[in-house]
């Protein structure tokens, strides 16, 4: 199955690609499915199954549902605004249904958190039904949302590893790393271009440039705002953001320069903190390639740009093209849903995704590329996913930090060999499959295992 860059990157609000953003768009697709009978409705409920129900509230799925009913869409939803539209709507226990057609609404009722309930086809499952004024059933449908924002219907979760597009393959088709180094070879050109010579299949690389460069500029904004922005961040467990007093820390003890030793690591840590914190809060992030591990990429790239004065926009589009690349790879092969991987298939990936990014524009070559990607998945390899309290926060945001060091010395490491390895990119996601196949459910996005059961929070 082609993934494109944007199936990736994607650009939307916090604190959650696969239980907000997912969720979210679902809502959305299901009425557009509906339109045709959308003036008949008088009710519609949302039932959410597995770990959509178990992590809902503190990921704020039911938030989600709620501004999806009402027609927003991720990556034009106002984060500023949506928490005031969502309590007029529990205030007055009314809501326009798409934007247009007003119905009656009884959250308790309407959005279900089936606890002790999975949907077969995936863990995180949600079924919309439409009911008439009679209580007949207009339209149900079930989705998923697989990880990183990206949803499936009842009859697309069937078919995941089948071409939707078939009759219009990608130029340069890759389904391994094996295969893409091999492209790389034969046509003397870089993991970037393969990538950006694919994205014809979908639009003119004009628009494919402009469109990565405005995911680099969303990025580089969320960074900014978490570096400023002060106060407790929301949810319950008074966590206090840390990202501006890490970076003037980092900015002091450099005299106002980044310097090239253990500010490095702290100035690495506050970008990727900043923009998790954001999406903490709620704010406007990439899912990188998911929101909980959002914070890996940005950091390093940010490190990159900010260290290296002839970094420019082809570098920002070289380095996310390959970091994208190799997302494709473990979406393919694997997943990047920390309900079916655990944590692993978060930061793990933003980690491995982050250090091809770096060493492609450190000047490596496809194979060292290759091999910071396997370096740094293979140093995650078995993390669990246990929020506390369900909130992408304690452990998250600082997983995030360790991440993007690791993405760098994982890049470092690769570039200081000629990129030969015993262990492939492609064994180490097959690897972190099988392991995410044997975690026990506890540890996946649950809040049932881990530190969510053994940290007192209140």
């Amino acid at each position: 199955m082609p993934f494109s860059v944007f199936d990736v990157f994607r650009i939307g609000v916090g604190p959650s690609s696969s239980h907000t953003v997912g969720p979210m768009l679902a809502v959305n697709r299901y009425l557009g499915v509906l339109q045709p009978q959308l003036a008949d409705v008088a009710r519609v409920k949302v039932d959410l199954y597995g770990s959509l129900a178990l992590t809902g509230v503190g990921h704020r799925t039911d938030f989600a549902v709620l501004l999806g009913l009402l027609g927003e869409v991720p990556h034009l939803v106002d984060p500023a605004t949506a928490q005031m539209r969502v309590d007029d709507v529990l205030r007055d226990g009314h809501m326009l249904l798409a934007g247009v057609h007003g119905i009656a609404f009884d959250a308790a009722a309407d959005v279900l958190l089936h606890k002790n309930a999975v949907l077969p086809q995936h863990p995180n499952g949600m079924r919309v039904t439409a009911f008439d004024a009679d209580g007949g059933v207009l339209l149900a449908r079930a989705y998923f949302s697989i990880g990183g924002g990206a949803v499936k219907d009842e009859d697309e979760i069937g078919a995941r590893h089948e071409d939707t597009g078939a009759g219009h393959e990608q130029p340069c088709p890759f389904a391994s790393a094996a295969d893409l180094l091999a492209r790389c070879e034969r046509d003397r050109c870089g993991i970037a271009d393969v990538v950006l010579h694919n994205e014809t299949r979908y639009r003119d690389e004009a628009t494919t440039r402009e469109r990565v460069l405005e995911i680099w500029h969303v990025m580089r904004d969320c960074v900014e705002r978490g570096l400023h922005a002060e106060g407790v961040l929301p949810g319950g467990l008074n966590l206090k953001r840390r990202a501006p007093g890490l970076y003037r820390q980092a900015m002091h003890g450099a005299g106002g320069k980044l310097p090239a030793d253990f500010a490095i690591m702290d100035t690495l840590s506050a970008f990727a903190i900043a923009v998790n914190e954001e999406n903490a809060a709620g704010g406007r992030v990439v899912t990188a390639p998911t929101n909980g591990s959002a914070g890996v990429i940005p950091a390093v790239l940010s490190y990159y740009t900010r260290t290296h004065p002839q970094a420019g926009e082809d570098g920002v589009l070289t380095f996310l093209l390959t970091a994208a690349g190799i997302g494709m790879l473990y979406k393919r092969n694997a997943s990047i849903s920390a309900a079916e991987m655990g944590c692993q298939g978060e930061i793990g990936v933003s980690a491995s995704m982050a250090a091809a990014g770096l060493a492609a524009v450190m000047g490596g070559t496809p194979a060292q590329v290759e091999n910071a990607a396997e370096i740094a998945m293979e140093h995650f390899l078995g993390m669990t996913c246990d929020p506390l309290n369900g909130l992408v926060q304690v452990p998250c945001i600082e997983r995030n930090s360790m991440g993007a060091i690791k993405a760098v010395n994982a890049a470092r490491m690769a570039l200081m060999s000629d990129g030969s390895h015993l262990v492939s990119l492609d064994q180490v996601i097959e690897t972190m499959r099988q392991t995410g196949v044997d975690m026990q459910v506890n540890y996946k996005e649950t809040s049932l295992g881990g530190l969510a059961v053994n940290v007192v929070s209140c």
